[in-house]
């Protein structure tokens, strides 16, 4: 792991409430389907973190970014993907590849 500068984390949120199939987007009253809205209180209990990977110490990694509660159950670690995705062709003849980050963001 220590090769790679970012990571994906993927976590169970097992703290977060399963219940919230219907919400009220603006306390407006007006009740809809969560997934119809941009609420970030889902049912799903998945979680997912990009985070900077600072050092490797034994079996420890000490990563910087995660957005979870201490003591939140993972589920799996990998290297982040958007290192491995190619641009499409129209973003590599626009020059956007120059814009990419080079590394650590």
């Amino acid at each position: 792991m220590d090769t790679y500068p970012r990571l994906e984390v993927i976590y169970w949120l097992d703290k977060a409430r399963r219940d919230l199939v219907l919400q009220s987007p603006k306390s407006d009253g007006d009740v809809r389907g969560t997934f119809s809205i941009r609420s970030p209180v889902r049912p799903n209990p998945i979680g997912t973190s990009i985070v900077k990977l600072v050092r490797v110490e034994g079996s420890v990694l000490i990563v910087q970014g995660m957005d979870c509660l201490d003591g939140t159950p993972l589920l799996d670690i990998k290297p982040d993907r958007s290192v491995f995705s190619p641009l499409a062709a129209a973003q590599a003849e626009t020059g956007a590849a120059e814009h990419r980050p080079a590394g650590p963001v």
